[in-house]
């Protein structure tokens, strides 16, 4: 028979061997991956990327609502003690609604983001470039000005980076171009500091520093994401007790011919196995109560 006591000690290892979870609309929060992994590298992780539904920039709130319970539950079912939400349109529009109802910790991008961001600036005028709902929602601004009220954000939609990148397009002259065009305003307004607010935009950063200049600070919301995970872990006793190397495990709703090679380069490493899940079979076993679970968050939430 075991103990009250023991018992308890065995369940917390149990969930803090348990994976990482993350979530992202395709395969931008790869970069979020990466450096959970650089960080954390006995940590095991589980990321799904919702790739048939992309992009979520530009979908109504309700639906990046609607899609992102679903996409926290896909985690769930595998055990997952934490969830990181590797999109900034999922963080602008649904991640209260996630922390609300949710039976574990749920941690997005853009706060950790906004406080590096305040720390880095110096002359106190900042860019923020995103989706078209990450910056329709204003929430970049809300939770910088809540930090220092004196700081001038000016911030950009740059709808078009995310196909790029999901293309491969990431040293291509029409995204340098395209790129110039978003830029141009922030450039004009003298910014010293610039988020990248969509996990997608690293993986094309080089192509973004040379057009705002060598001296302008690139802020990686995903960078600043897995050092907070790193904390949290950390001051919560969530940390892994296992000492082998981190297992990955990517899950997506669509897997295209250039998938592969794309998340290769986001990770930096090679992949033996990717499993392409079949999303709407997936919600249809969870049946008509979990629909109306969703649905009932959602009426409350107008």
């Amino acid at each position: 028979m075991i103990s009250h006591n023991n018992s308890s000690k065995n369940n917390n290892l149990i969930q803090n061997n348990a994976a990482i979870g993350v979530f992202d609309s395709g395969i931008g929060g790869l970069t979020v991956v990466k450096h959970l992994r650089d960080l954390l590298p006995h940590e095991d992780i589980v990321y799904f990327g919702d790739t048939a539904r992309l992009p979520y920039g530009i979908k109504s709130e309700e639906v990046v609502k609607r899609f992102a319970f679903e996409d926290s539950h896909f985690l769930l079912e595998h055990g997952v003690k934490i969830i990181v939400v590797a999109c900034n349109t999922v963080g602008s529009t649904a991640i209260h609604l996630l922390e609300e109802h949710l039976n574990i910790p749920v941690i997005g991008v853009m706060q950790p983001g906004a406080d590096a961001c305040v720390k880095k600036t110096r002359n106190k005028k900042v860019g923020v470039i995103g989706t078209a709902t990450t910056i329709r929602s204003g929430k970049y601004s809300q939770k910088i000005h809540e930090l220092d009220s004196k700081i001038k954000v000016i911030d950009q939609a740059c709808p078009l980076f995310v196909p790029l990148v999901e293309e491969g397009f990431f040293e291509d002259e029409a995204t340098h171009f395209i790129a110039k065009r978003y830029l141009d305003k922030l450039i004009a307004n003298n910014i010293d500091t610039l988020i990248l607010g969509c996990t997608h935009y690293p993986v094309i950063k080089n192509i973004i520093q040379r057009i705002v200049g060598e001296d302008v600070v690139m802020v990686d919301s995903g960078e600043e994401t897995a050092k907070f995970v790193e904390k949290y872990l950390a001051s919560n006793n969530l940390g892994t007790s296992k000492s082998t190397k981190s297992e990955l495990k990517l899950y997506v709703s669509d897997l295209s011919h250039k998938f592969q090679e794309i998340a290769e380069h986001f990770l930096h490493n090679s992949l033996s196995h990717i499993e392409t899940i079949d999303f709407e079979q997936f919600l249809i076993e969870k049946g008509q109560d979990f629909r109306d679970y969703i649905n009932q968050i959602l009426i409350k939430d107008v």
